[in-house]
């Protein structure tokens, strides 16, 4: 069984950071991209970006490029998600998932595999 465990969600000022840590245990897999998405209330699940395991390679959706970065730390079997210059829109449910597969957009929820429970981020005006 794989488990993904997010943290570091919470509530943040307008203009804040904040780092949300994704660790993946459980049934040993091979991860090709490890995924951040968001849900907003009423709204539809939002692709966040994700990075390529292996090299590390990353890519963004437009809403938040240049202000969220995607790491990894392969010893620790964790996906981080910094996020700077906050907005009120950023305020979302978010997820990290796991694709055990290298094809496809890399941005369409059905291409991952494996999903975290959620950690609630707050962005407050």
């Amino acid at each position: 069984q794989v488990q993904l465990v997010e943290s570091g969600g919470g509530l943040v000022q307008a203009g804040g950071s904040l780092r949300l840590s994704c660790a993946a245990s459980g049934r040993t897999f091979k991860k090709y991209y490890m995924g951040w998405f968001r849900q907003a209330p009423g709204k539809e699940p939002e692709f966040v970006g994700t990075i390529n395991w292996s090299i590390g390679s990353t890519a963004y959706a437009d809403s938040v490029k240049g202000r969220f970065t995607i790491s990894r730390d392969s010893a620790k079997n964790t996906v981080y998600l910094q996020m700077n210059s906050l907005k009120p829109e950023d305020t979302a449910v978010y997820y990290c998932a796991a694709k055990t597969s290298a094809s496809g957009s890399l941005r369409g929820r059905s291409e991952y595999d494996y999903w975290g429970q959620g950690t609630q981020v707050t962005v407050s005006s």
